[in-house]
């Protein structure tokens, strides 16, 4: 299945229209995106020429509505989730633009699209914003020095105070994903997993309180499920420099193929890939 991955968009409408560019050119059969995709609350250069002040229905509905009209039968199946810059009060527009057919809501579900299964999960482990809808305890309720516990900051939709306490990404995984084989199975993350060469952070020589900070911000827990489950290929975002430091873009644990779509420049970064052919992916800056 021929499939095109992009994350952290962050509402900059050239990098949408050159992705659904492609697809129209393209064409596709899976469009996955991994979260952020929202433009900050300040930025409101997207409304030029659009007939409201939503985003997600005034722009982003509407433009992939427009694709599914131009490409008809050959429209590709769209997944997304949301990222920990994307505040969670906007997901209920994203479940009733869902509800369209133009895309479909992934985070925390099982989607089978042709031969595949793809498990969508937004949380990032803890950060040193304050915005914490899609932030969740990695293994434990150690936070790295520097960050901001989920119990402290802000939230948009309230959530119970158990599991903001005793949420953790190790136990959701384990939920999401169940207990079968893995092998035909995509993990659309957020965060990428913990010390690879997807999570590397600009953070050389820092220090708060006289203790250093970990250039790695993955999440533990992903990396432990990929390499105790081994799925088919997981796909991240997040950590925008962590390709230009590293030079790469991917990475493997085990027989899993890791690829990130997160990017320090202007242009759109876009994957393509193969689900019979994982090693023949490219990525691609336009």
């Amino acid at each position: 299945m021929r499939c095109f991955f992009a994350s952290d968009l962050h509402g900059h409408v050239d990098r949408y229209r050159k992705l659904l560019d492609r697809m129209v050119e393209e064409r596709p059969e899976l469009v996955l995106l991994g979260g952020d995709l929202l433009p900050s609350f300040s930025d409101r250069r997207w409304m030029a020429g659009a007939t409201g002040a939503d985003f997600v229905g005034d722009f982003l509905a509407a433009e992939f509505g427009r694709a599914a009209e131009r490409l008809g039968a050959s429209y590709p199946r769209v997944l997304l989730i949301l990222g920990n810059d994307d505040p969670r009060f906007q997901e209920a527009a994203f479940l009733a633009a869902a509800g369209t057919g133009v895309w479909t809501y992934a985070h925390d579900r099982r989607v089978t699209v042709g031969e595949v299964t793809v498990c969508g999960y937004t949380y990032v482990p803890p950060t040193p914003f304050l915005l914490k809808d899609w932030e969740r305890y990695d293994v434990s309720r150690f936070v790295d020095p520097g960050c901001v516990s989920p119990e402290e900051g802000q939230r948009t939709v309230p959530v119970s105070p158990n599991e903001v306490r005793y949420g953790t990404i190790q136990r959701d995984l384990a939920t999401l994903f169940g207990s079968g084989d893995l092998g035909r199975t995509i993990g659309l993350f957020h965060a990428p997993p913990y010390r690879t060469t997807l999570d590397r952070a600009a953070l050389d020589g820092m220090m708060v309180d006289h203790a250093p900070l970990d250039v790695h911000i993955g999440s533990i827990a992903i990396r432990r499920f990929i390499e105790q489950r081994q799925p088919l290929l997981t796909l991240h975002g997040h950590v925008h420099e962590s390709t230009r430091l590293t030079g790469a873009w991917r990475d493997r644990l085990g027989r899993t193929h890791l690829f990130s779509a997160a990017h320090d420049g202007p242009e759109l970064a876009l994957v393509r890939f193969d689900t019979n052919d994982p090693d023949g992916a490219t990525r691609v800056l336009w």
